[in-house]
């Protein structure tokens, strides 16, 4: 299957594209940077230097590569929390869920998709009592840094699902190689960066149009939906 993959240099991209290369599909992937392009072949992708900002030529990357399935992985958060520019990367994370995911979803409809999927977050969901699951109201009376980003995820949500075949994928708190917290969880929900890549392989032929928790059975928010429809399995991990 002809996949595109925006984001494809960041945490999970780099450990998606060796699962989907081993599965068999052809991917384009997309870095900002020329310096990281030739990493992107060596996973096994075609890279595309784009910024998601530059509206036409990201459109046109899009339409060039004829995708069958479009992958969302984009994020701009490069320091990790109660660092000095934590904030101002919220800041701009949310302006790739605004943003960039309005330019990724009006390229995909000109490129014929259907399929989406894209990264959310799970830990956005509004105080109060029991376990989440998919249909639990999100924070929406949030205040100062959280309401942008509770913003944020909402316009990336709702543009996905603008797609027949959109699917929203609410990670826990990511761990493991590449992330700030390599070696240990930050908190709950948390999941493991391996796990998350193969829930995106997964959605790929599984599952219907909406979202879905994937995360750890620590407690913070319910997954049993991803398991029932996607297969997903925590415990996965890159051999």
């Amino acid at each position: 299957m002809r996949i595109f993959l925006a984001g494809a240099s960041g945490v999970i991209g780099r450990r998606l594209l060796p699962l989907l290369r081993d599965a068999g599909h052809s991917v384009t992937g997309t870095t900002r940077s020329r310096d990281k392009a030739e990493m992107l072949r060596k996973l096994g992708a075609e890279p595309a230097v784009v910024d998601v900002y530059d509206r036409a030529a990201f459109i046109d990357a899009v339409v060039r590569a004829g995708p069958e399935v479009v992958i969302h992985q984009l994020t701009d958060l490069p320091s990790p929390p109660n660092s000095p520019a934590y904030e101002a990367g919220l800041e701009r994370n949310a302006r790739v869920r605004v943003e960039g995911t309005r330019n990724l979803v009006d390229a995909a409809k000109k490129a014929v998709v259907e399929r989406m999927i894209t990264q959310s977050i799970a830990f956005v969901y509004a105080p109060g009592s029991g376990t989440p699951v998919e249909t639990y109201p999100l924070d929406l009376a949030a205040i100062g840094a959280r309401k942008r980003t509770v913003e944020g995820v909402v316009a990336l949500e709702q543009a996905t699902l603008e797609l027949p075949h959109g699917i929203v994928l609410r990670y826990g708190f990511l761990y493991g190689p590449g992330t700030w917290f390599e070696n240990e969880k930050r908190a709950a929900p948390a999941i493991h960066v391996e796990a998350a890549a193969n829930a995106v392989l997964l959605a790929i032929t599984k599952g219907s149009r909406g979202i879905y928790n994937i995360a750890e059975d620590d407690g913070a928010v319910s997954s049993e939906k991803a398991k029932r429809d996607l297969g997903f399995d925590a415990s996965f991990r890159l051999r």
